[in-house]
C-alpha cells in the first residue's frame, strides 16, 4: 500500500466545529466538533474518496508541491 499526503483547511465554524476541505480532492468535505475528531474524519473522508476513485478505474490525483498556497488578505469594508 502506497502512502501520500494531502493539504486539509481546517475552518472553524459559528458553533465552534470544524469544517474541513481537501484542495487537492474536489469535493471532499467533513465535519468534526473537535480539531482532533475533524482531523479523524478528514482522514477518512480522503481514504474513501481514493477507494471510490481506485473502484471506478480513475486515477488518484496527486498533490503537486506548490499546489496550495495560504496567504492573508486586508480587505476594505464599505463604510
Amino acid at each position: 500500500m502506497k502512502e501520500t499526503t494531502y493539504t486539509v483547511i481546517f475552518s472553524k465554524d459559528e458553533v465552534g466545529g470544524y469544517v474541513v476541505t481537501v484542495p487537492a480532492l474536489r469535493g471532499v468535505v467533513s465535519y468534526g466538533h473537535t480539531l482532533e475528531e475533524a482531523k479523524k474524519m478528514a482522514k477518512e473522508a480522503i481514504e474513501g474518496f481514493l477507494e471510490m476513485l481506485m473502484q471506478a478505474g480513475q486515477p488518484i490525483p496527486l498533490e503537486s508541491e506548490n499546489s496550495t498556497i495560504s496567504d492573508s488578505l486586508a480587505v476594505s469594508i464599505p463604510a
